[in-house]
């Protein structure tokens, strides 16, 4: 089983394996905490947060599926390239969602500059995806997803997002899709797959409405657009 395999594997039976995982992609102590001045803070922010729940939703209903059979899965070469795609396609997903309620908590919090939010929304995500690139092992729908994820951006009527939970539709279907499980058991399973994650962005969308300056963010200009 190669190394990275190994990793994951011992997150999914060890929780202190998972807690350091939770470490590494929010931060802990005073680093979870920094205000979110710029729009390289809320880059961070979203990037992170999403690799998260993306991450934690995923390996949870895994390892909650296939009991204690499952490392015997992870001999099996197409089930790990199969987790791979479902990991990146949850990013996607995840970084889609929060980059709206982002926008829109934005627009609610500065009236009158929804057409920069929009712009820089934009950048900030073309920036996160030029950076991440195309995984070698995310499967081939990656780059269209990415590109369905700008453009949900692109056309977004800022105003109109809400402060609740409506902007986040797509990283609960994106689990019940793309999760390397039989379609009988997804169709079982999907409500309470489908919670699991929204109850994920709870605590997330907390946090950005307490760590969010939008005054200062919106006075620093929008960052340079990111190629595309």
């Amino acid at each position: 089983m190669p190394t990275d395999n190994r990793r994951l594997l011992q997150m999914l039976f060890d929780p202190r394996a998972l807690l350091r995982l939770v470490r590494e992609y929010v931060g802990a102590g005073r680093k979870r905490d920094q205000p979110i001045y710029t729009y390289e803070d809320l880059g961070r922010f979203l990037d992170t947060r999403a690799s998260f729940v993306a991450q934690t939703s995923l390996y949870g209903y895994l390892r909650t599926r296939a009991g204690a059979r499952y490392p015997e899965l992870f001999d099996d070469d197409a089930f790990v390239e199969s987790i791979n795609i479902a990991k990146w396609q949850m990013w996607l997903a995840c970084l889609s969602d929060l980059s709206i309620y982002a926008g829109g908590l934005l627009a609610q919090r500065t009236p009158g500059t929804t057409s920069g939010i929009g712009e820089a929304i934009l950048a900030t995500v073309s920036g996160i995806l030029a950076a991440t690139g195309i995984p070698p092992d995310a499967g081939p729908a990656f780059e269209e997803h990415a590109r369905r994820l700008r453009a949900r951006v692109a056309g977004c009527e800022w105003a109109t997002i809400t402060d609740d939970e409506t902007p986040f539709g797509e990283s609960p279907a994106a689990l019940v899709t793309w999760a390397p499980i039989i379609d009988e058991l997804k169709q079982l399973d999907e409500d309470i797959v489908r919670n699991s994650v929204r109850f994920r962005w709870q605590e997330v969308r907390r946090d950005l409405r307490r760590l969010l300056d939008a005054g200062t963010l919106c006075g620093t200009g929008a960052p340079a657009t990111a190629q595309r």
